[in-house]
């Protein structure tokens, strides 16, 4: 088949990217709080990977912990949580649309392999379910290929 007789459904989608400016947009987070540097492959609302580079300079490593730096599991918790929140806000195009992303639950979570200064993490999420203002998401925290952590969450979205 050429390109001239393909059909819409036959076509490659593109996947979206957002920057640090573009995810400060969506997100209030900020310094240090902001956990996410930058979301590739994005579709829509169904599915991205957040982007983490894990430096020494962080403040939680000053108390977690000083002689052997761990990433604190919540926060890669929080990471996923980020990554599915802008994904979702990101969805939304209507300037009417409700624009502030609430973090709702966490099931099933697993720590598999501890992170550490130097490590690039990957937040894989993929939607489970979507319900009006609601998502539900599966995450995975991965370092090079391995799976370091693991999370079902859920987000809402709400007016400002």
């Amino acid at each position: 088949m050429n390109d001239a007789t393909a059909t819409p459904s036959s076509q490659p989608t593109a996947l979206a990217a957002a920057d640090i400016a573009t995810i400060m947009s969506y997100l209030p987070h900020r310094y240090p709080f902001l956990l996410v540097d930058r979301i590739i492959d994005i579709d829509g609302d169904r599915s991205g990977v957040g982007i983490k580079n894990v430096t020494f300079n962080e403040p939680h490593f000053q108390g977690h912990f000083p002689q052997s730096p761990v990433m604190p599991g919540v926060l890669l918790i929080e990471g996923m949580a980020q990554t599915a929140g802008a994904i979702c806000v990101a969805s939304r195009t209507a300037p009417s649309s409700p624009r502030i992303v609430y973090f709702m639950t966490i099931d099933k979570a697993k720590f598999r392999k501890p992170v550490t200064p130097g490590d690039v993490v990957e937040y894989h999420m993929t939607q489970i379910k979507k319900r009006a203002n609601m998502w539900w998401f599966r995450g995975e925290a991965k370092v090079a290929g391995t799976l370091v952590c693991e999370a079902e969450i859920s987000a809402m979205l709400v007016d400002k």
